[in-house]
């Protein structure tokens, strides 16, 4: 009997004993006391490390933070609740489940709190306030909106917000987004049918998140000219629900806020828009025009005209006409024409005609025309056409034509201007003066039948250079001074021989200015690479000789007669003949 006793009494001990070890310490996993000290470590890898010495397990969305974010920690003999408040700065909320501690973001809740529900024939009125659930402290500024019926308020400083509804309704969903807190809904029911129309909604009726992209940044608000016309309360409300669009067939506007949507104009998309003076709204599918200005939040597209700007804050596609400005902050594809400037954020495949100024901060494809300059700060495929300056930071595929100035990092086209700049060419720049960084910087020094020697400045490359010349005759009793240009081709044999074909146009001077002597040589010469900066060259010649000055008119001591005895007339006041040309090249 005794012996039953105590055989009983032991095992009951070693159940006991085995219960209590599987029991969690007092205090749970959270109250665990760790060391750890780590530098520039994984927070995926600093978690390991806690659950491994604390013989527990995490357990977390993948989405909830970056693991491979590096970081420092340094805690000593701390429970585990503040080494994970130092790790994630509080914004990760804990719970235990077992040997699980379960990481959930922490973001904050809030409530709708009814103080006033009205109900009429064809009249529904809602006033609240909007409380922190775990504070109970009323929020300010949050959007309190019905997403169908496109009608939103902001509460006021003590929380506080009314909402009316014209129209038949069966029933009204509230609401409430306050930036850093988790929406809330609330359903108000009446015995009224609801049926609105001229809205279709993106969001999807089970997650409430938006089925299709579209605006959730506020970067037309961040523009000077955003903050300037868009409304404290309207930024807020975006803040607030950046997610939330809709569609609409129509609506007009006076200004921005004031507008057939009200607060929630900025959050629509819409296929016609006309605005008095101007308007802001989520987006265009057709058709708006206005005064003064259009403001887009998202994408936009087909017709959009202005009296002063177009602001669109996503892509475009389709034509954009505007008195002063055109501006896209995404990509844009179609036609853009300003008074003064057009500007693409992102890629563009447009036709942009300007005043002033175009430009485009990523690519662009299509043709560029300005009466001032045109930019791209990536490559350039098309026609740019500038009555100053054309400038594409990248490549160019295709042509630069302006008055004065053309560059491009790297030139697979052709550059037409009176300076044309490249760091590398493989096309074909012409100009009065071609610099290519890579290419061409010739200094040639030559002499031929008419007794002048010529300095002549090579630039561009093997495929069009240009020619900057300077010649004088030294003789003292028929001295001859002469400055022109030219253009050449090198044809290219090996490394050491080339042919080069070059047109030649002088003006000389005679010891007065009163006529009009041009020397034109059509020359082709043999070039022999001595060394690395040596060549030398020589070749036939044709020239012909232009003059409208009579025989014996040249100053004292310069040259009365250029074209040789046996030159022979092509016209009055044209000889012309055939020479050679003779020299050696530098660089």
């Amino acid at each position: 009997m005794m012996k039953g006793k105590l055989t009983a009494i032991l095992m009951l001990s070693l159940i006991i004993c085995k219960v209590q070890a599987q029991q969690p310490t007092v205090g749970g996993n959270l109250s665990r006391r760790v060391n750890i000290h780590v530098e520039k470590e994984s927070i995926g890898s600093i978690l390991n490390r806690i659950s491994t010495s604390s013989n527990f397990y995490f357990s977390y969305q993948g989405t909830l933070f970056k693991t491979d974010s590096l970081v420092n920690l340094s805690a000593q003999n701390l429970p585990v609740r503040e080494v994970l408040d130092k790790l994630f700065n509080g914004k990760i909320d804990y719970r235990e489940e077992g040997q699980y501690i379960i990481l959930r973001s922490a973001a904050l809740h809030l409530t709708i709190e009814p103080d006033n529900i009205t109900t009429a024939e064809k009249l529904y009125l809602i006033s609240g306030y909007v409380t922190d659930t775990k504070t109970g402290l009323k929020i300010k500024q949050a959007s309190v909106y019905e997403k169908r019926l496109l009608q939103s308020t902001l509460t006021d400083n003590e929380g506080y917000f009314k909402l009316r509804f014209r129209g038949d309704y069966n029933e009204v969903i509230l609401t409430a987004s306050k930036e850093s807190y988790r929406d809330t809904t609330l359903v108000f029911l009446s015995n009224i049918t609801i049926k609105p129309e001229g809205y279709a909604d993106d969001t999807d009726p089970v997650t409430g998140k938006r089925r299709k992209g579209g605006p959730n940044n506020n970067l037309v608000e961040r523009m000077g000219i955003g903050r300037f016309l868009v409304s404290s309360k309207q930024r807020i409300q975006s803040m607030n629900i950046p997610d939330f669009i809709a569609n609409s067939p129509f609506q007009v506007s006076i200004t921005p806020g004031l507008s057939s949507h009200g607060m929630m104009s900025s959050q629509i998309v819409n296929k016609a828009s006309l605005n008095l003076f101007g308007g802001y709204t989520a987006g265009l599918n057709g058709f708006e025009a206005a005064g003064l200005f259009n403001m887009n939040k998202g994408d936009a597209q087909y017709l959009q005209m202005a009296g002063l700007f177009n602001v669109v804050g996503g892509s475009f596609n389709g034509l954009q006409a505007a008195g002063i400005l055109n501006t896209v902050i995404g990509d844009s594809k179609g036609l853009q024409m300003a008074g003064i400037m057009n500007e693409v954020s992102g890629n563009s495949k447009t036709l942009q005609a300007a005043g002033i100024f175009n430009h485009v901060r990523k690519h662009a494809v299509g043709f560029q025309m300005a009466g001032i300059m045109n930019l791209v700060n990536g490559d350039m495929s098309g026609f740019q056409a500038a009555g100053l300056l054309n400038l594409t930071s990248q490549q160019v595929n295709g042509v630069q034509l302006s008055g004065l100035i053309n560059y491009t990092k790297r030139l697979k086209g052709i550059q037409i201007g009176l300076l044309n700049i490249a760091d590398q060419s493989d096309g074909y720049s012409i100009g009065l003066i071609n610099i290519v960084k890579n290419g061409y910087h010739k200094v040639s020094l030559s002499t031929n039948e008419t007794g002048m020697y010529n300095t002549s400045v090579k630039l561009g490359n093997d495929k069009f250079y240009s020619i900057l010349m300077l010649g004088q005759n030294f003789s003292d009793t028929a001295k001859v001074k002469a400055f022109g240009i030219g253009f050449g081709h090198d044809f290219l044999m090996g490394k050491r021989f080339s042919i080069a074909a070059e047109i030649c146009s002088q003006f000389l001077y005679l010891g007065n200015w009163d006529h009009s002597n041009v020397l034109t040589r059509y020359q082709v010469n043999l070039q022999v690479k001595l060394f690395k900066n040596l060549s030398i060259f020589g070749g036939p010649a044709y020239s012909v000789y232009n003059s409208s000055a009579p025989p014996g008119s040249s100053g004292n001591g310069y040259k009365q007669q250029i074209a040789p005895d046996y030159s022979t007339e092509i016209s009055n006041h044209t000889r012309g003949w055939f020479g050679w040309n003779a020299g050696l090249t530098l660089f």
